[in-house]
């Protein structure tokens, strides 16, 4: 926890917890860290018995009590040391220590222990157990020495701790903690895989749990969409408690500040209580999901879905609507657990991720999909990491302005994008592209892209910056330039070209009042539309784009026209320039299903831009090349000449 900034601050036994194969796991590590270290909320974070000496002095600071140029000092690693310290005396002494002592005197006690030269013996005449201390090995009573260091620039570390010759002791029975290998990286990612000798073993025992081995992501996903609801949950056990302002004032104030009447509000205090979510109603949601649904076989020839007793069923759902689907608790288990065995293989089993979202994404695992979508390989943390995105260069002067003017207006409705944590995310991501691309700049619209990235990657900055750089060249070839205009305006010009080719009475008519392009679409490609629609469109609309070529996007321009079609012929100049101040209400699902058909009927000389990225010839034998789509109307991805020249003289072409 140190070694990434943390500092658990509210370290004490009942945050000490055992699974059931006897890990040992942290617990309630996270307040201190996502508060500000404790200036954003009311109360302190810590329990009385377990704080540090130095905390006990510094108090609870809030940030009118300093100068903008003073900050409080956070706590750091050596407090934790120091909770340690008290938890193992406990449990040497088998009792808990300040027993009938109010907080007061504790924290009164707590800094008195400055004064005296051996913090181990006071603590143990005090509560009469220096009998017991005195029986300890010396190489305990050397680790409660050290941990119990009253100063704190004498107090070792955690670091430091470990090299004690305790541990060194009991060396074989310590085993550090190896995060797994994570999916862009080139460490193997089954190097510990242990299958038992016959398979299809694994799911035959009637009394497996098999939900218990899916990740607690995974299950508090599907637990929400099987009817959970945390807030609800909270409120029951009144960890919410709501009441109305007017009733948490006092009923009588002096000049000095002392109040009387009604207690502090206890819902603006700090309560750890550990609500427990009762999983019943999500496995009678899946109780009739054979086992074989947690381990379906990833052969080439596989369907769609997995195999499991109620497949039949899973096959229909197919064709239901895409925001039903992603509802459906059954169907998005079977898609949560085939798209997580396919990212664990990638990229191997690319070209599978690939037929498979032509189907359809499971939201939870949308972020990852993309990203091997977008054929985002290789140590990206390393290499994000090494992006320098807090040296302010001279020459980034007026992109650093232009992030800083636009973050706070990007996707201003969403909660988590909108935050302080968020607008920090989004200026570390957008720093590290303009650094990591010199020969490109900051243009208005950059975050608008940024935003689906950083949303579904919120806690690997890595990823959210790796698939936006994938992204860009992909779609946006060049239009992040300097000077920019003759790569804009080729692009409107294939789109107007597009527009006539599909829909030539509405082209003429465009044309005619003189509403062309330049007046609504560079909004709409610059940004890839996230600057028109709100991020749950983007998401299904960017699920269909990521399958296609950087031509897909006309496509999707087309479809938007298509919808406005009745109006925008009704109308002339000045009405559509309202129509486009104000969007209407778009159908998403309908524009990607009429974007794949206009794509599947376009010739690849209609879409040609002389500025559009060079396709890439190599490709690997499971691979997809980048600029292959994944749309067809009879298997074939390539439209055939025929159709286009059926289509050319069709009666309604001009």
């Amino acid at each position: 926890m140190n070694q990434h900034g943390m500092v658990h601050r509210a370290l004490s036994p009942h945050n000490i917890l055992m699974d059931q194969e006897e890990h040992i796991k942290l617990a309630k590590f996270g307040l201190y860290h996502m508060t500000a270290h404790g200036v954003d909320v009311d109360f302190p974070i810590g329990y009385p018995s377990y704080l540090a000496p130095e905390v006990i002095a510094h108090g609870i600071s809030k940030p009118s009590d300093h100068t903008p140029s003073e900050k409080p000092l956070p706590s750091g690693p050596k407090s934790d040391v120091w909770s340690l310290g008290i938890i193992l005396f406990e449990l040497c002494m088998g009792r808990k220590l300040f027993q009938g002592l109010d907080i007061s005197e504790r924290l009164k006690f707590l800094l008195t222990l400055g004064c005296m030269d051996d913090t181990v013996t006071v603590l143990a005449e005090e509560h009469g157990c220096l009998d017991i201390i005195k029986e300890l090995p010396e190489s305990v009573i050397s680790l409660l020495k050290k941990c119990l260091t009253f100063h704190p620039s004498k107090r070792p570390t955690p670091v430091e701790l470990l090299q004690d010759k305790l541990f060194n002791e009991v060396s074989p029975l310590y085993t550090p903690f190896h995060k797994p290998a994570s999916l862009f990286s080139s460490s193997l990612r089954c190097a510990d895989l242990t299958l038992p000798e016959d398979i299809s073993q694994l799911c035959k025992d009637a009394n497996s749990d098999y939900l218990a081995e899916r990740s607690i992501e995974e299950v508090y996903y599907l637990w929400c969409l099987a009817g959970g609801d945390l807030e609800k949950e909270l409120v029951n056990k009144e960890i919410i408690r709501s009441k109305p302002p007017i009733c948490t004032l006092p009923n009588f104030l002096f000049e000095d500040g002392e109040s009387f009447g009604q207690d502090r509000d206890r819902s603006s205090l700090l309560d750890d209580t550990t609500v427990t979510l009762s999983l019943c109603q999500l496995r009678n949601r899946l109780k009739d999901v054979g086992g074989e649904a947690f381990y379906p076989l990833l052969e080439d020839d596989q369907s769609n879905l997995p195999q499991s007793n109620s497949n039949n069923e899973l096959s229909a759902a197919v064709t239901l609507p895409l925001i039903i689907r992603e509802r459906d608790t059954e169907y998005q288990l079977n898609r949560i657990v085939l798209f997580d065995r396919l990212l664990k293989a990638y990229p191997y089993k690319k070209n599978q991720i690939w037929k498979e979202a032509r189907v359809d994404i499971p939201p939870l695992m949308r972020g990852l999909t993309w990203a091997a979508l977008l054929g985002v390989e290789g140590a990206i943390h390393a290499k994000y990491d090494a992006i320098d995105k807090d040296t302010p260069i001279p020459t980034d002067r007026q992109s650093v302005l232009q992030i800083e003017v636009d973050i706070p207006r990007c996707h201003q409705y969403d909660e988590l994008l909108s935050s302080p944590e968020g607008h920090a995310k989004f200026r570390r991501v957008l720093k590290a592209w303009v650094v990591s691309h010199p020969d490109l700049v900051y243009w208005q619209g950059l975050d608008s892209l940024c935003a689906p990235f950083l949303y579904l990657n919120f806690n690997n900055e890595a990823l959210a910056y790796a698939c936006m750089s994938a992204f860009i060249p992909k779609y946006l070839y060049n239009f992040f330039l300097k000077d920019n205009s003759h790569v804009i305006q080729e692009y409107l010009t294939v789109f107007s070209q597009m527009i006539a080719f599909h829909d030539p009475e509405l082209s003429n008519h465009l044309n005619e009042i003189g509403f062309i392009p330049d007046l609504y679409a560079i909004p709409w490609f610059l940004t890839m539309f996230t600057h028109v629609f709100p991020l749950h469109k983007i998401f299904h609309l960017w699920d269909t784009l990521l399958l296609g070529n950087s031509s897909f996007p006309f496509c999707i321009g087309v479809a938007i026209l298509q919808q406005l079609r009745d109006r925008l012929l009704a109308n002339g100049f000045n009405e559509c320039i309202l129509l486009f101040s104000d969007l209407p209400e778009i159908d998403i699902e309908r524009c990607v299903r009429e974007s794949i058909n206009l794509f599947c009927w376009t010739p690849k000389s209609a879409t040609y831009r002389q500025h559009a990225q060079p396709p890439k010839q190599s490709s690997d034998n499971n691979g997809v090349r980048n600029s292959t789509p994944y749309f067809s109307v009879d298997s074939q991805d390539t439209p055939k000449t025929d159709l286009v020249c059926l289509h050319l003289n069709s009666p309604n072409h001009t």
